[in-house]
């Protein structure tokens, strides 16, 4: 049920499971009619294509959006060889075709071994159609207005990058692969770099967002689902990403006034109250305790 106008808000995270077809902002849109607020972001885009988790914060939630954003994530893609595209997956138009003799050249083992470079740390290209700023303009809007954008490498890290099944035709390879890396890794990016190793392009025609940090896409809700009831508390939420810290109730009463105290922590610290409540969200540099997100006052 949609709050009524002037009603309070709850704060908290939804867990969204975006359909093929709409952006990550349409999905964003969709929440803000079913919460009843304006105050809804999203940690992480999806591309329209892609299908898949979409954590939603909710007024003070939309604090810790940007740390989620930062967990690892996993996905399932296919990825299809035989012809690379100049989005580099199914949506772009075609930019190369491999001859059909080369093609039906390339083994499971030399996919697997395509795919292990592909593995670990690496220096990662990201698509000329990502989100990314240059100049002050998205990377993605550049190219649709024909501009030619080269953008630099960046460090990733692909923990995992498997195939679990590959389907041959005359035309093409299609191969199902299930991808953990951290953020900043665009698996589009992946599919092109294994079909130039190969020799003969690549690109994506499927990929669905499984899980960013400790939050899985089985626990998600669909857009036509999104109620109030489905909210994650936000100490719910702190708990399941972030190391946590109960802190004295002298303790509390300083953090929830923005007063420092004394602690040290090597990582981004969940504070909560005695009663369990989200106060800040905070990590050491140095000697030094820095707020990154206050959920009080």
């Amino acid at each position: 049920m949609t709050p009524s106008l002037g009603s309070v808000v709850a704060s908290g995270l939804l867990l969204v499971d975006k359909p093929g077809g709409i952006t990550s902002h349409g999905a964003v849109a969709s929440a803000r009619r079913a919460m009843g607020t304006r105050k809804v972001g999203h940690a992480g885009t999806l591309d329209p294509m892609a299908t898949g988790l979409l954590i939603l914060g909710v007024e003070r939630a939309t604090r810790l959006l940007g740390h989620l954003a930062m967990h690892d994530k996993e996905y399932l893609a296919t990825i299809r060889l035989g012809y690379s595209t100049v989005t580099d997956d199914a949506e772009g138009e075609i930019a190369h075709v491999a001859p059909r003799d080369l093609l039906q050249a390339v083994t499971d083992s030399d996919i697997d071994l395509g795919m292990a470079v592909l593995t670990g740390q690496i220096q990662q290209i990201p698509s000329s159609v990502s989100a990314i700023k240059v100049d002050g303009k998205r990377s993605y809007a550049r190219v649709r207005a024909g501009e030619d954008v080269e953008l630099k490498a960046r460090e990733v890290r692909v923990t995992h990058f498997e195939r679990s099944e590959i389907r041959r035709s005359d035309e093409s390879i299609d191969i199902d692969v299930r991808v953990e890396c951290t953020t900043g890794t665009y698996v589009r990016a992946l599919a092109r770099d294994l079909g130039q190793a190969l020799g003969v392009g690549g690109h994506l025609t499927m990929l669905r967002r499984t899980r960013i940090g400790g939050f899985s896409v089985a626990d998600s809700l669909t857009l036509d689902a999104m109620d109030p009831a489905g909210l994650i508390p936000l100490s719910d939420a702190a708990r399941a990403c972030f190391p946590i810290d109960f802190l004295t109730e002298i303790d509390a009463d300083h953090v929830s006034h923005g007063r420092r105290i004394e602690r040290t922590y090597v990582e981004p610290t969940a504070m909560l109250s005695p009663a369990g409540e989200l106060l800040a969200l905070a990590h050491s540099e140095g000697d030094r305790l820095r707020y990154l997100a206050v959920f009080v006052g």
